[in-house]
């Protein structure tokens, strides 16, 4: 689905029960470890999840999952998300791609080939779970005997758990070899996933059949960025979460009224992350 041309209307921003929101991948160990240090002294939450509505009290995370299992760890009992329809017209779902850095082909390779059920095959075929791009230029496909969605996650869950335990990962839309290697000097490979739906989102949060960490991109017209919301009011456990809300909208109306919200229609890049 495309997204819409229209300028994105405001984000739809709301405090809710942390334990009302649903992963549908598994967190990324790399990333959630230093985050949980920084939001347990942090002030502000700058970036607040992406989140769908299931029903009318539970989520499907979209993006930020390692935010959301952050906060479940730390035991606050709310958080701060923006609210984003599949069906709204501003959601868009693709892929990222996985490159792997800081190791060996051989030492990937040879672990790659302890995986029950999982055939390596030189090539590209329609029917692979994944596909794994070397930086020697060789290409291979990762079959196994699957029938479902949920089957394939299992498997891939396997894979990316090889090398985010033994490598460095980092995730990229960029799909050029040669573009790749140049901005990942030490990357060894990148892995190419198969596509998903709306639908195999919502049901890996569900059946808790999850999507290993970092492959579905979720690009969100209208995303809200520097929020910088209290986090002294989401840790609050005496407050009720009515009360929140009320804080949240009348936090916001005073940000519109000093004008301190402003967006942007064009595609951006941000540098400090």
């Amino acid at each position: 689905m495309e997204l819409s041309h229209v300028s994105a209307p405001p984000p739809d921003l709301r405090i809710v029960a942390t334990e009302s929101v649903f992963p549908h991948e598994t967190h990324d160990s790399q990333r959630s470890k230093p985050l949980m240090e920084k939001l347990r002294i942090s002030e502000t939450m700058i970036n607040p999840p992406i989140v769908a509505p299931v029903d009318a009290s539970r989520y499907v995370i979209l993006d930020g999952a390692n935010r959301c299992y952050t906060f479940r760890q730390l035991n606050y009992p709310h958080i701060i998300v923006q609210v984003a329809s599949y069906d709204s017209g501003y959601v868009q779902l693709s892929t990222w791609q996985h490159v792997i850095s800081g190791w060996s082909i051989q030492a990937f390779m040879t672990i790659l080939k302890q995986l029950k059920d999982v055939e390596i095959l030189d090539g590209q075929h329609k029917d692979a779970c994944a596909h794994i791009i070397f930086n020697n230029g060789q290409i291979i496909a990762l079959r196994a005997p699957i029938s479902t969605t949920h089957e394939r996650n299992a498997v891939l869950r396997e894979v990316v758990g090889i090398y985010q335990q033994n490598a460095t990962l980092y995730r990229t839309a960029i799909d050029e070899p040669d573009d790749i290697w140049a901005l990942y000097p030490e990357a060894i490979a990148y892995v190419v996933f198969p596509h998903y739906t709306n639908k195999d989102i919502t049901a890996a949060a569900k059946y808790q059949a999850y999507l290993p960490p970092g492959i579905s991109r979720h690009i969100i017209n209208g995303r809200a960025l520097k929020v910088n919301f209290p986090m002294d009011i989401l840790r609050d456990e005496t407050m009720k979460l009515g009360e929140k809300n009320q804080y949240l909208q009348t936090w916001m109306q005073d940000k519109l009224t000093k004008r301190q919200i402003r967006y942007y229609a064009e595609s951006t890049y941000q540098f400090d992350e």
